[in-house]
């Protein structure tokens, strides 16, 4: 692999202990993928904040202690620990402890403190092609799909190189040519009725994920008065980078590299082309539930994060309600979304309603889930893949609106009649 006089002066030590280290990571998987060289970023988002173990707490104290500094902006994924609110919930001391040790390492390197799994909803937003190293899997996605920024999959520990560094291989996704559509996905016979329900774009993105795996996949057939917003979006890739790989999706006439289903593939042919009908996504969606009945114990929202327009959407839902007193419900978002809706007079009716917030973190990454809850509802495919594995809960999948009237009746209410046969 090619080195500039650059990067050599980093591998020596000339820049510091911290960016020699860095740096031999960097070159080693550079190695591993084959690539010819590196390259520039300008961004980073860092997932090892994430508390899972000694381990990666003394891998973060260990870069401290050699002084080392980010190179580019890098924001910092959740943490292990709601840092004000985790005597709230069943979170151990101990464990509070050594996550927040974690946050303050890395804040210490000079990363930006957002502490959401969403930053593309903040103001550090990246540009269409701009070249950065983002971790987290929904963020991945989104960044490369939404908004055409260019990013791999960097996993926990390599994304801090980057970062201090400013320097990853140059290969895969940072590359325009590795960027073309694989996979051809095309919605055939799907009601407009269904595409407009708001479970519509999580229960996708799990069958995505399924069908793409990790091939870039092209998307079309969907209806021309169906324009998602941007939390649809977030849904879609969140739930494709979990049940699958995917790490870029093309969204025909709405993501920036596919006006056109050609310019999606950059003018060549697919690899293969399937199709994905209503009775699919029905199926998709009753292998999101793996709770028997219809009993429940909590609803979560928030996976990826809350946003602003969420909270907005939340709020009415709510407003003059109040959830069933056996059942727990919490929304997890970021410090700053939490903020914004405070000022917004958005939190008043979720208080009201009984609803708790969590920031910095979610029920996946901290141990906070009460004892005796067994049944847990959500609207992200995200939380309903994930939580049998992590949190050892049966769940019920529905919509947002499905998820507060659940709340409300503390029992799974039966989904909009878009979704029944």
């Amino acid at each position: 692999m090619q080195l500039t006089p650059h990067d050599e002066d980093l591998l020596s030590g000339r820049a510091g202990e911290a960016a020699a280290f860095a740096m031999s990571i960097i070159v080693r998987m550079g190695e591993v993928c084959g690539a010819e060289g590196l390259m520039d970023i300008t961004q980073a988002h860092i997932d090892s904040t994430i508390y899972t173990g000694e381990a990666t707490l003394e891998f973060a104290e260990r870069l401290a202690s050699m002084d080392a500094r980010v190179a580019v902006p890098s924001t910092m994924n959740v943490s292990g620990v709601d840092e004000h609110g985790w005597r709230d919930w069943p979170v151990p001391a101990e464990w509070a402890d050594q996550a927040y040790r974690q946050m303050v390492a890395y804040q210490g390197m000079g990363c930006i403190p957002t502490w959401t799994c969403a930053p593309y909803q903040t103001v550090y937003k990246p540009k269409f092609g701009q070249q950065i190293a983002w971790g987290e899997s929904n963020a991945i996605a989104f960044a490369n799909s939404v908004l055409g920024a260019r990013t791999e999959r960097y996993p926990d520990l390599m994304d801090i190189c980057a970062a201090i560094t400013a320097r990853v291989p140059a290969v895969g996704l940072h590359l325009d040519e590795n960027r073309a559509g694989q996979l051809l996905l095309e919605l055939t016979g799907v009601p407009r009725e269904l595409q407009l329900d708001d479970a519509f774009w999580p229960v996708f993105g799990h069958v995505v994920g399924q069908r793409a795996r990790d091939r870039v996949v092209v998307i079309d057939g969907l209806d021309p008065a169906v324009r998602p917003a941007e939390d649809d979006l977030k849904a879609l890739g969140a739930g494709a980078a979990s049940s699958g790989a995917v790490a870029l999706f093309h969204l025909v006439g709405v993501t920036p590299e596919a006006p056109t289903r050609a310019a999606a593939f950059q003018q060549r042919q697919p690899e293969a082309h399937e199709t994905v009908s209503t009775a699919e996504l029905r199926a998709a969606r009753a292998a999101l539930n793996t709770a028997p009945g219809n009993t429940l114990d909590m609803v979560i929202l928030g996976s990826p994060h809350f946003s602003l327009a969420e909270f907005r959407r939340l709020a009415p839902l709510v407003d003059g309600k109040r959830a069933h007193s056996d059942v727990v419900f919490l929304v997890t978002t970021s410090r700053i979304m939490r903020q914004l809706a405070d000022e917004a007079g958005l939190l008043e009716p979720l208080q009201r309603f009984g609803a708790r917030i969590t920031v910095d973190t979610c029920i996946l990454a901290t141990p906070m889930k009460p004892d005796g809850i067994g049944t847990l509802m959500t609207n992200s495919a995200k939380y309903a893949y994930y939580s049998p594995g992590l949190l050892n809960a049966d769940v019920h999948f529905g919509g947002m609106k499905e998820c507060v009237n659940s709340a409300i009746a503390g029992r799974v209410a039966e989904p909009s009649r878009a979704w029944r046969d």
